[in-house]
């Protein structure tokens, strides 16, 4: 009796403090899990009291160097000397304009609490920067094509899950079969979890789901439980899926060939270099979207036809200057794992 009630004790005191630990790390701010200076920044450019957006992106290489890109509309620049220490940064970009002449801008600043602030120097003068960290887009967020069994019947639902620009996550059970409200969405470390109550005619129950999302196949499974049924298994299939990422894409036109970067967000929304794209159609294989260029009172519009094939993105870009012809590839992650010791 007395070795039960020591292990009891034990084990209590154990639960404690891994949940002490957990609420701590939760608790941090992304800069102090190790994200620092990688991921996308929005900077933000002052032209003589006109301001224009780029995107400044910090990654990893299969080998494991640091590679940055400064991404905006007239493309996406390699930048060259790059260096982090004690939170000053610095980096050089060059670029190369029509007639073939190179310009050579320098950024010197700092990154303090999630925001970078600095000067971009040139032949022509300074300009300020200033920048924000661009929150990631949590990866349950999306359309999830959903699968299970009840009874003998094969039933088939789409679940889609939202985020705000605070990354709160709502969700909805679209299905030809009864009326569903969700509530309490949570995602956490691959884990997402809600509340749903049903409605059937004149019948109403509750369900609970929890499931893992999977990055390596971007294919969701889990359990619904009902008092009524029991538990129940579910697999859920992104919807868009072969689309969803960055893409690296040259340009063609008769002015020469550049490259830009397409994301295409786990919600079908998306960036075409700094541009904010609303939604990206993607059906059957073909792909098209719509991008709006602001100046001052005018806007200008520009669209994207083409299809995915073998991993391959083909089409054209079409404006009122004219057409490019445009080739993507998809920009494949390598997640390095850090040595323990």
């Amino acid at each position: 009796m007395k070795n039960q009630t020591f292990l009891k004790v034990v084990l209590c005191c154990s639960l404690g403090a891994l949940v002490m630990l957990s609420t701590q790390v939760q608790g941090q701010p992304p800069q102090s899990r190790g994200r620092g200076l990688y991921g996308d920044w929005l900077v933000k450019v002052d032209y003589d009291g006109r301001s224009f957006d780029s995107i400044l992106t910090f990654s990893r290489d299969q080998e494991g160097n640091r590679t940055a890109q400064w991404i905006n509309f007239g493309g996406l620049i390699e930048l060259k000397d790059v260096s982090f220490e004690d939170g000053k940064l610095s980096f050089t970009m060059e670029r190369r304009n029509r007639e073939g002449q190179t310009s050579v801008q320098k950024f010197t600043g700092t990154i303090q609490e999630g925001k970078l602030t600095g000067t971009l120097s040139s032949d022509s003068g300074e300009r300020k920067a200033e920048g924000a960290r661009m929150p990631r887009m949590p990866r349950a967020v999306g359309n999830w094509q959903m699968k299970f069994k009840v009874g003998d019947r094969d039933i088939t639902t789409t679940l889609v899950v939202k985020a705000d620009k605070e990354n709160n996550l709502t969700a909805e059970w679209q299905s030809e079969w009864g009326e569903h409200a969700i509530t309490d969405v949570q995602y956490e470390r691959g884990n997402l979890s809600f509340k749903r109550k049903s409605k059937f005619q004149d019948r109403e129950f509750e369900s609970t789901f929890k499931g893992t999302v999977d990055r390596e196949t971007d294919m969701l499974s889990g359990v619904i439980s009902m008092s009524e049924m029991g538990e129940i298994q579910a697999e859920g299939k992104r919807i868009g899926s072969p689309l969803i990422g960055d893409w690296m894409l040259e340009s063609t036109s008769e002015r020469g060939t550049r490259t830009q970067r397409l994301r295409v967000n786990p919600d079908m929304s998306g960036l075409y270099g700094a541009l904010p794209i609303k939604k990206v159609n993607f059906e059957n294989g073909r792909v098209d979207f719509l991008l709006v260029l602001q100046f001052g009172d005018q806007s200008f519009e520009m669209t994207f036809e083409g299809k995915l094939e073998d991993a391959k993105l083909i089409g054209e870009m079409t404006s009122s200057r004219g057409s490019q012809k445009v080739k993507g590839t998809k920009i494949v992650r390598t997640f390095r794992r850090r040595s323990s010791q």
